[in-house]
C-alpha cells in the first residue's frame, strides 16, 4: 500500500507536493529534490514532460525518488502513448513499487519545444482512469486478456473547478469518480469563493464520500507571476484581489506576500468540509514547500 493512500485512510489531511524532472540525464537533480521534500510530503508527483517539453521520463524519476525514501506518483499523460503503451508502463511501474498514477490529459504539444510533435490521444484521461482501474480491480487488460499479475495501485485524476462552463466542471469530476479515480487533485485554487461552490456541488451529489479530493495551491513569487496566470493561463482564475495584494507589496517582498496568501489559502481549504489534502505547486521553488507546510501548521507529516 501506498504511503499516501494510508495517510487518507486513516483521516489525516494529507500533503502531496511536485517534482519535476530535468531537462538531461542527471539524477543528482531529483536526488537534491527528494532532500527538500523528505518528511515534509506524504508523497510526490512527478511531472510527465510538463508544458510538453522534453525531460527525464517520469518513471525514471519515480524510481529515483522511491530509491530515496519518498513515496512517488506518477504522472502519466495521454499525449504521448497509445493504449499498448500506457498498460505497458501501469504494469512496470507498479513491478518497481509505484503504487500511485495520476492520469492525465497532457498539456498540448503545441505549447512545449517540440511543437512538430503528433499527438497521440488514443484514449481520453476519463478512459485512461477507467483502464487503469480494470487492470487493477479485474485483473485485465482492455479486451478482457487476463494478467498475470495485477498491478497494485492508487489511481487519481485531475479536475479543475474554474474552467468554464461551470456546471460541467462536476459532470467530469463524476465521470473520473465513477471510472474509478480514488483521489483528485485539483487546479491551483485562488478564487475560493468558486473554489466552495464547486465543493458544495460535489458534496450535493455525495462525489465528496467517494473520492478523496486534494486542493492544489501554487506560492506566488511576484505581481507579474500572479498577471501571467490570470491572463495567460488557460482555466486560471486569479481574483483582482490577489493581483492588487501582491502588486501592494514591495518589490522585494512580494514573494513573501505570495507565500502568506498560499498559507492562507492552506488554513481555508482546512476549513471546507470534503477536502481531503493540499496538493503543492510550488514551481521550480521546491525548497519552500517545506517552509510553506511548516507555516501551515501540518508538520509533523503521519506516520
Amino acid at each position: 500500500m501506498s504511503r499516501f493512500k494510508s495517510v487518507l485512510d486513516q483521516g489525516a489531511f494529507a500533503v502531496t507536493a511536485e517534482c519535476g524532472p530535468p531537462k538531461g540525464a542527471d539524477p543528482d537533480v531529483i536526488m537534491k529534490k527528494a532532500e527538500l521534500l523528505k518528511g515534509k510530503v506524504d508523497a510526490v508527483n512527478v511531472t510527465d514532460n510538463q508544458t510538453a517539453v522534453v525531460r527525464m521520463s517520469s518513471l525514471a524519476a519515480c524510481v529515483l525518488l522511491k530509491r530515496q525514501g519518498l513515496d512517488p506518483i506518477l504522472q502519466a499523460v495521454v499525449r504521448d502513448r497509445n493504449r499498448i503503451a500506457l498498460q505497458s508502463d501501469i504494469l512496470g511501474a507498479s513491478a518497481l513499487g509505484i503504487r500511485n498514477i495520476l492520469c492525465l490529459s497532457g498539456d498540448h504539444q503545441s505549447f512545449g519545444n517540440q511543437p512538430q510533435a503528433l499527438g497521440v490521444f488514443d484514449l481520453d484521461s476519463i478512459q485512461f482512469v477507467q483502464v487503469v482501474q480494470r487492470m487493477r480491480d479485474q485483473g485485465a487488460i482492455l479486451g478482457g486478456e487476463r494478467l498475470s499479475r495485477a498491478p497494485d495501485v492508487f489511481i487519481g485524476a485531475a479536475a479543475n473547478p474554474f474552467g468554464d462552463p461551470f456546471n460541467f466542471r462536476l459532470v467530469r469530476l463524476a465521470k473520473k469518480v465513477a471510472a474509478g479515480a480514488d483521489f483528485i487533485q485539483t487546479q491551483c485554487i485562488y478564487n475560493l469563493e468558486r473554489f466552495e461552490r464547486w465543493m458544495a456541488m460535489a458534496r450535493e451529489r455525495g462525489l465528496t464520500e467517494k473520492v478523496h479530493i486534494l486542493g492544489g495551491v501554487t506560492p506566488l513569487k511576484s505581481a507579474g507571476m500572479a498577471k501571467y496566470m490570470k491572463k495567460k493561463v488557460a482555466g486560471m482564475d486569479v481574483p483582482d484581489g490577489i493581483i492588487r495584494r501582491m502588486d501592494g507589496a514591495p518589490a522585494k517582498t512580494q514573494a513573501e506576500e505570495g507565500l502568506k496568501i498560499c498559507v492562507e489559502t492552506i488554513q481555508r481549504l482546512r476549513e471546507v468540509r470534503g477536502v481531503k489534502g493540499v496538493h503543492i505547486m510550488a514551481i521550480d521553488w521546491e525548497d519552500m514547500v517545506g517552509e510553506l507546510v511548516e507555516r501551515a501548521g501540518l508538520l509533523p507529516r503521519p506516520n
